[in-house]
């Protein structure tokens, strides 16, 4: 799952790595029970499949691909067919770049994306690239954002999420949606993981493994966090504001205990 937010100064795209399941795969020769043949023996493979835990013995399917300087991507779905968008979108930046000698606007790039990918819905024998993306970056028009579908449909946002269990994150997003456009790079990179987090199941956490993080903005490098850069940002936007939650509660709570406490005596109305 990924989220996307834009301010009029910077983006961010956060997103929850998939962890890649192994199988360890052993194969056993036995003989025959059959009488044995002089000239050969009659073998059976024994194929035997274990699937180890994914989260301790195997790695994290990267999330976010960084295009260019100034822009990135977020991937849902199939990341084979996201390496074959990314790929073009790499050689069209770097085109640009050589030929006009400035960076890629992100609204032409995206058009030529939706372009390559609704020609494969018109042509027997072709298939719709099965993944959807998040686009982020700051050109010379500002900051953007835009999803683009497997049906070659792109559409620019304020703030978006898509993936499994998306929805979660998209009602957070829609209930701050009227601060993201004040939101500096600090404030937009909490808010992003806190999204990513309503979409969690109760038995998981967001932590550096399995958490990616980037970042850019207006006149900004495009910079993808992983591993220990991520600690950081997971430390201030749920530790520091989960204690500071927590101590202004109790420091709500007192006053009241103290002024209930002879109101108590007099009238059982004040509770209610």
């Amino acid at each position: 799952m990924v989220v996307g937010i834009a301010s009029k100064t910077h983006v961010v795209l956060a997103a929850i790595k998939v962890a890649i399941r192994s199988l360890h795969i052993s194969t056993h020769l036995t003989s025959s029970e059959s009488p044995p043949i002089p000239a050969r023996k009659l073998l059976t493979n024994t194929l035997t499949l274990s699937q180890r835990n994914a989260e301790d013995l195997s790695s994290y399917q990267k999330k976010i691909i960084p295009i260019d300087t100034h822009y990135g991507l977020a991937l849902a779905g199939l990341a084979s067919d996201a390496r074959v968008l990314s790929n073009y979108m790499k050689q069209q930046s770097l085109a640009s770049r050589l030929t006009l000698a400035r960076p890629i606007p992100l609204s032409h790039i995206l058009s030529q994306l939706g372009s390559r990918a609704q020609s494969n819905t018109q042509h027997y024998g072709r298939r719709p690239y099965g993944v959807g993306l998040l686009v982020a970056g700051a050109d010379g028009s500002g900051t953007h954002l835009y999803e683009f579908n497997p049906s070659g449909v792109t559409t620019e946002m304020v703030a978006d999420a898509i993936g499994a269990r998306s929805q979660m994150a998209r009602t957070y997003l829609e209930r701050h949606l009227d601060v993201f456009e004040g939101c500096g790079r600090e404030e937009l990179g909490k808010h992003a993981l806190k999204a990513l987090r309503e979409s969690l199941p109760a038995d998981k956490e967001l932590g550096i493994e399995n958490t990616s993080l980037a970042l850019g903005g207006v006149g900004e490098k495009f910079v993808l966090l992983e591993g220990e850069d991520v600690r950081s940002w997971l430390n201030g936007a749920f530790e520091k504001g989960e204690n500071e939650g927590a101590a202004a509660d109790e420091g709500g709570d007192a006053p009241a205990a103290a002024t209930d406490a002879p109101a108590e005596g007099e009238s059982m109305e004040v509770d209610s």
